[in-house]
């Protein structure tokens, strides 16, 4: 198994991508500390990994706050020793709008969520990372991290923020042997996305059009690219950030 006792950190593992990312894990060995602001749903898939004899903790969290990101990753930690690859995933998209109507308070959670937990959860895994001279960051971006997406100018600053972080961050630590990359997916069917295609109708053909495969990105796809850049495999590889899209920047 690829990820044989592997400690991998996974930030909004309830659902989405970071439930499946889980999933997949899992079933390479890895043991797995989950994190979710949704406390009741996160436990509830720990508890179904752990059934199925995975080694599994659940750690309710917002990654937004900085003393919740703290205590998850010393608990990853305490429990397990060390920590080998961490996955901050949370991200939340925010109300369409034009930029000049933007409402602040929502720049400032976008912000907040995208941007600053990304920051939070590298500031602490890294510190841990480089005590043990190895481990791996994967941030999940998106293709709003490569080129402007109109009517979501939060999400897309924030995404920008997290593929600089990142290739910011390879940089640093490369010497340690930590790799930092990032994948950016186009719209996968989850349900931050299907929630922004429901506020707008016709939205999602608009977008479609753009895609030359002239489909969405299934879940798959993306936890694909993340094992992937998981695995020893890649291990001259970081400060990438991986677009996932369909050949829409291509």
């Amino acid at each position: 198994m690829r990820f044989q006792d592997k400690v991998v950190l996974i930030t909004g593992s309830a659902s989405g991508i970071g439930l499946a990312a889980a999933q997949a894990f899992a079933a390479e060995g890895a043991k797995l500390v989950l994190a979710d602001r949704q406390a009741e749903t996160g436990e509830a898939v720990a508890a179904q990994l752990r059934q199925a004899g995975h080694a599994t903790i659940f750690v309710p969290t917002d990654v937004a706050d900085y003393a919740a990101v703290q205590h998850l990753v010393a608990t990853a930690v305490q429990h397990f020793g060390r920590l080998d690859v961490a996955i901050n995933n949370a991200g939340i998209g925010g109300p369409l709008a034009p930029t000049a109507e933007v409402a602040l308070p929502d720049w400032d959670r976008v912000i907040a969520v995208n941007q600053t937990g990304v920051f939070y959860g590298m500031k602490e895994q890294l510190a841990v990372m480089a005590r043990q001279g190895s481990g791996c960051v994967i941030n999940i971006a998106s293709i709003a991290g490569l080129r402007g997406l109109p009517l979501q100018l939060a999400y897309t600053a924030s995404k920008h923020a997290v593929v600089g972080m990142t290739k910011a961050a390879a940089g640093e630590y490369a010497r340690l042997g930590i790799r930092v990359n990032a994948v950016c997916p186009v719209f996968t069917h989850t349900p931050l996305v299907d929630q922004l295609f429901a506020a707008k109708e016709g939205i999602d053909e608009k977008f479609l059009r753009t895609i030359p495969l002239r489909r969405f990105g299934e879940v798959a796809d993306i936890v694909n690219a993340i094992t992937w850049l998981a695995d020893d495999a890649t291990s001259y590889v970081t400060g990438l950030a991986l677009p996932i899209d369909g050949g829409q920047t291509a």
